[in-house]
């Protein structure tokens, strides 16, 4: 049986380009966000989620689920998966790389190849 990695991501578009964020010692760039803990809801673990990797706060009253994507798991063993619920949100504060991540980009679409696949599909979202 093939392992799902259920997970929550943060789809932040700019100037048309993708906020992505490179998690230490890969080689893709991934959606900010990540695993729920236990008795967390998607408010919750993205924006802790959030906060740890790029040190600023979501906007509650802005939360919004734009789907769900599905995708072959990148740096993972074969069959693994990834099914990742997509929400959009205003922030407050200023982007900086903290101890999860080692940076933080924009990413145009003529870029996609440097997304995990399951970010090439919430990509197809913001369209």
């Amino acid at each position: 049986m093939d392992l799902v990695l259920d997970v929550v991501g943060w789809v932040h578009v700019s100037d048309g380009r993708l906020l992505a964020v490179r998690a230490r010692a890969r080689d893709r760039l991934y959606l900010p966000g990540g695993k729920r803990e236990p008795g967390e809801d998607d408010w919750t673990a993205l924006s802790r989620e959030v906060r740890e990797e790029l040190g600023v706060h979501l906007d509650r009253e802005s939360f919004h689920g734009i789907g769900v994507v599905e995708a072959p798991a990148h740096d993972q063993p074969p069959g693994t998966r990834v099914r990742m619920a997509c929400y959009t949100a205003g922030y407050h504060g200023e982007f900086t790389a903290t101890g999860e991540v080692d940076e933080w980009m924009f990413v145009s679409p003529d870029e996609r190849h440097r997304l995990a696949p399951a970010v090439q599909a919430a990509l197809e979202l913001t369209r």
